[in-house]
């Protein structure tokens, strides 16, 4: 199976929101989350829970947690590209309706221009 491309969505300004949260969460969480973007990229459509679930309109989630803590990073399939475009962490267990209507909103932004809104790490 070929190995999914991840890219990070990346707002108007140049910035880009799911980088900055992940260089702000505990060490022991970042590793976390670079184990479970490292699965997308391997398993892509493949991957499925307890890593990865379906939200709803397309976007899914991927989950990791730390002491009690889940940590969520929202994403797309655009093609054989994974597009991360949100992130939370969150008490509960299920993602908060806000953060998956902000992935909708990213999602046909980045749909609308993907040059524009693709930022891609060189390693993640």
């Amino acid at each position: 199976m070929p190995q999914t491309k991840l890219i990070f969505f990346q707002e108007a300004d140049g910035s880009v929101p799911v980088i900055d949260w992940l260089d702000n969460i505990p060490p022991k969480a970042l590793v976390k989350c670079r184990v479970k973007l490292a699965r997308l990229a391997e398993m892509g459509h493949e991957l499925r829970r307890p890593e990865a679930d379906l939200l709803r309109d397309k976007i899914y989630e991927l989950r990791a947690s730390l002491q009690g803590i889940n940590y969520r990073i929202l994403y797309f399939f655009h093609g054989n590209t994974a597009a991360i475009v949100a992130h939370g962490i969150i008490k509960e267990s299920a993602v908060p309706p806000k953060e998956i209507e902000k992935a909708i909103e990213r999602k046909k932004q980045f749909e609308s221009n993907p040059t524009k809104h693709t930022y891609q790490p060189e390693n993640v």
